[in-house]
């Protein structure tokens, strides 16, 4: 019976993964279609793009279903389930998600290091027209070596570089070596991977820190505050143009008699008649968008929209909020640097993680509340992006725009991704370490009852004190914290985050509303891609 309950319950799992798989990739291909240029667009760095940004919303979603099996296996009461009865049956459901990890992880490697940066070189080669398709694949391979020797040596340091010393100090040569194939052995690779991901990780931080900070500030401030009306833009971009144009005329007055401008005349008509195209074209856009049906929907809609952004900063608020007070609790309660500011348990109340704890009477009502999270720090860190678009330090390398993202924007965007979604797990456990650890799990601790040598089982919610036959940890907490330093980077990661988002937040809020057209018209533009645009 039990066996027939599991086989029933996988394949009831599995159903739900394809569907959840398809809805994934048709919102991938909606997404980067809505975004790339059509002038520019490419079957390979189209499908490169849906593919990768298909994996960083897989990944992304591997953490509620990691939380979700280790909760499964018990029951309220806190005795295990038939089938999770023992370690030989508990083992393949975890093993299963290991190497969903194992898998997703391996693909993010391939596609960080070689499979994106190949596209992005061939693509960036394909603009020389003196260039034939060996050569661009030649170059294209040449470029992205780089990036597989740094793949290369971030596996060695972490299959060879072991946590803990050989037994014997006074091993030979051959049995040191030896030892280190013993360990890569043992661990399936585990040290080599979760070393290179903790590396990816590190940039991931960065973007979380640059872009996803941003997002959640500015995300539900712009739903909130709403765009320009229509009417008025067009209305000051009309006396606009009269204004140029009044320039324009009175720099050409001065030449009418046949003397010929100064250069600095007309450097200033050059840069007016500039400025007469530009204002042409946002007056044409702000006609379509006037006698668009989107409009007058998104007007309708108006209270939908502030409703949202007013429930998008309240959560934003109450996520600053937890991870303020789990760094909090680390930096009072853990062992200092050395040990990674690693605390088992909470010893502050934290409101996130008290929240998932009493949603748990309610099924499913906490899985949902963790997947939303999850998915809120993707949508965040989509709108950062699209907002600030992409930057190397103070250099801006390319917009995010509707139609009209070229290629290696959209390949930029999705690397990003994949690496803020590596660092999406880390805060999410520091908004609610204990869920995250254990999920939902209870354990019967024993108790003596008030009178005689009676004892009463009572069942308690799984935390650091436990015992380790009692509460199964999930596979992602033993992947966030297999090296002890990069726990250290994190943690001062999130007071970053913490500051960046309230900067962000008061930035945002002293910014005006935007346009309607925002960022569809720049000096830029080609006239072909304006006409694309438009029909």
């Amino acid at each position: 019976m039990a066996d027939t309950a599991l086989l029933t319950e996988s394949a009831l799992g599995w159903s739900i993964f394809a569907f959840v798989l398809l809805v994934i990739l048709a919102f991938c291909w909606v997404y980067i279609r809505k975004y790339q240029s059509r002038q520019e667009s490419e079957v390979i760095s189209t499908i490169t793009a849906i593919c990768a940004l298909a994996v960083a919303l897989i990944t992304s979603a591997l953490l509620p279903v990691d939380i979700f099996l280790v909760s499964y296996m018990k029951y309220p009461n806190g005795t295990y389930k038939e089938w999770a009865a023992s370690n030989e049956t508990r083992g393949p459901v975890e093993n299963t998600v290991l190497y969903g990890y194992y898998t997703l992880y391996i693909i993010i490697l391939f596609c960080v290091f070689l499979w994106i940066p190949f596209v992005y070189f061939y693509y960036e080669e394909r603009d020389d027209d003196n260039v034939n398709k060996c050569s661009q694949v030649k170059n294209a391979l040449k470029y992205t070596a780089g990036f597989l020797i740094v793949c290369s040596a971030l596996l060695l340091i972490g299959a060879f570089v072991p946590l803990e010393a050989p037994p014997s100090q006074n091993s030979t040569q051959w049995e040191k070596v030896q030892y280190l194939f013993e360990e890569l052995g043992s661990s399936h690779g585990l040290a080599a991977l979760s070393f290179s991901i903790s590396s990816l990780t590190l940039v991931g931080m960065l973007a979380v820190i640059t872009y996803t900070a941003y997002g959640m500030s500015v995300l539900p401030l712009n739903l909130i505050k709403g765009t320009r009306s229509v009417a008025y833009e067009r209305l000051e971009n009309c006396e606009d143009m009269e204004e140029v144009e009044h320039q324009i005329e009175k720099l050409k007055s001065k030449c009418e008699d046949g003397r010929p401008l100064s250069s600095r005349d007309r450097r200033t008509l050059q840069d007016l008649e500039a400025k007469l195209r530009v204002l042409h074209r946002r007056e044409r856009h702000l006609e379509v968008v006037e006698k668009s049906c989107c409009t007058r929907v998104g007007g309708a809609l108006r209270p939908v929209k502030i409703v949202m952004g007013i429930f998008f900063i309240l959560v934003a608020v109450l996520f600053t909020v937890a991870l303020f007070i789990s760094n909090l609790d680390k930096a009072l309660h853990s062992a200092g640097i050395n040990s990674g500011f690693i605390v088992f348990g909470t010893n502050i109340t934290n409101p996130l993680n008290e929240l998932l704890l009493a949603l748990q009477p309610v099924f499913p009502l906490d899985y949902i509340l963790i997947t939303v999270i999850t998915m809120y720090f993707v949508l965040t860190s989509m709108a950062g992006i699209r907002n600030m678009g992409i930057w190397f330090f103070w250099i801006r390398l390319y917009k995010i725009r509707p139609r009209r993202t070229r290629p290696q924007a959209l390949l930029f965007l999705c690397m990003i991704l994949l690496l803020i979604v590596l660092h999406t797990s880390y805060v999410i456990y520091s908004l609610a370490p204990q869920y995250v650890m254990y999920g939902s799990q209870k354990y019967i601790l024993p108790s003596k009852a008030g009178e005689g040598n009676d004892t009463v089982e009572n069942a308690r919610i799984c935390d650091a004190d436990a015992p380790t036959d009692q509460c199964t940890v999930t596979r992602s907490y033993l992947f966030l914290h297999k090296f002890w330093f990069f726990s250290t980077v994190y943690y001062f990661g999130n007071w970053a985050f913490i500051a960046v988002f309230l900067i962000g937040l008061a930035v945002s809020c002293c910014k005006g509303r935007k346009s309607v057209i925002e960022g569809e018209v720049e000096a830029d533009d080609s006239d072909v891609s304006d006409e694309e645009y438009l029909h």
